[in-house]
């Protein structure tokens, strides 16, 4: 449904390198040069700049090779649509999910297991700007993200969680009360997400507004790795409350709710705009229609 060299153009678009595109095509080298030659005569344009090794993609073969995404995505949604006609629905599916988000979208993916049993589902933690360049590059069909990041005009972004923000600590250390304010919290050691992450964007805008300079001193991209080390009792840090709603707070832990602001940010599904979108994409949005509205972090 697509010409081999278009996706040949494709992985050595992705893997940079005319061996390492070859392998994923399990062709030669050779042959993946020469359809590739074959492809710059048929369309009289020098789509690689050729060295003596990959120097990369001119102007005209990355317009070409964005093209060939969408025919190549196009093609993906033919065969999902023509599989569902004769035995249902089959993926893969694949969706990148932001960190803060990856312990409440099992309820999202096992909604839509239970309707489509034989989709193989591929669940990646990603930052949200690697979900948006997946989504737009087609190697992701979906994301879980934050509300603010999916206002551009071609995505499409589905509502499904909405949630406030904990400060999680050891209960070992001193605590204020049954709740703390921001700018308290700014006094304690922090660790926190890396700045890429749009969780800690977001608490950093918070902070900014009440012109205090939070005492960051550890960052890390990963979750388990910052209740690990608020375990410790030299470290606290500030998550959605529903990153530990699933699983309880951990032992030797306690959150307290963040006041003066009462922060709450939304969550929820996005897509590229498409039409139509392809069948597991309208799949997937019937699913989290499927889901008893928000799950509220109090």
């Amino acid at each position: 449904m697509i010409a081999r060299k278009y996706l040949y153009l494709l992985a050595l678009a992705r893997e940079r390198h005319f061996g390492q595109a070859a392998a994923s095509c399990h062709v030669s080298p050779s042959t993946l040069s020469a359809a590739i030659r074959d492809l710059e005569d048929e369309l009289g344009v020098a789509l690689v700049v050729r060295g003596q090794r990959f120097a990369g993609l001119t102007a005209e073969g990355e317009c070409v090779v964005e093209h060939a995404k969408r025919i190549a995505a196009g093609a993906d949604d033919l065969r999902h649509e023509l599989g569902m006609l004769r035995d249902g629905l089959r993926g893969p599916l694949r969706i990148g999910v932001i960190p803060t988000a990856l312990p409440v979208v099992a309820s999202l993916t096992g909604a839509f297991a239970d309707a489509h049993p034989a989709v193989a589902i591929e669940v990646g933690s990603a930052s949200t700007q690697a979900i948006l360049t997946g989504l737009r590059g087609f190697e992701l069909d979906a994301g879980v993200v934050y509300a603010q990041s999916a206002d551009a005009a071609d995505l499409q972004y589905f509502a499904l969680w909405r949630e406030k923000l904990v400060f999680v600590t050891a209960e070992s250390a001193p605590a204020p009360g049954d709740e703390i304010e921001w700018t308290t919290a700014a006094r304690r050691p922090l660790c926190l997400l890396s700045r890429d992450m749009q969780n800690r964007r977001t608490i950093d805008r918070v902070f900014d507004s009440l012109e205090c300079t939070p005492h960051v001193s550890l960052e890390t991209n990963s979750i388990l790795s910052l209740l690990a080390h608020v375990r410790t009792g030299r470290w606290a840090t500030i998550l959605p409350r529903s990153v530990l709603g699933l699983v309880g707070t951990p032992n030797g832990l306690r959150a307290l709710p963040l006041v003066k602001p009462s922060v709450a940010w939304e969550t929820g599904l996005v897509t590229l705009r498409r039409e139509p979108n392809s069948p597991l994409v309208d799949a997937l949005l019937d699913a989290a229609r499927s889901l008893s509205g928000y799950a509220s972090g109090t």
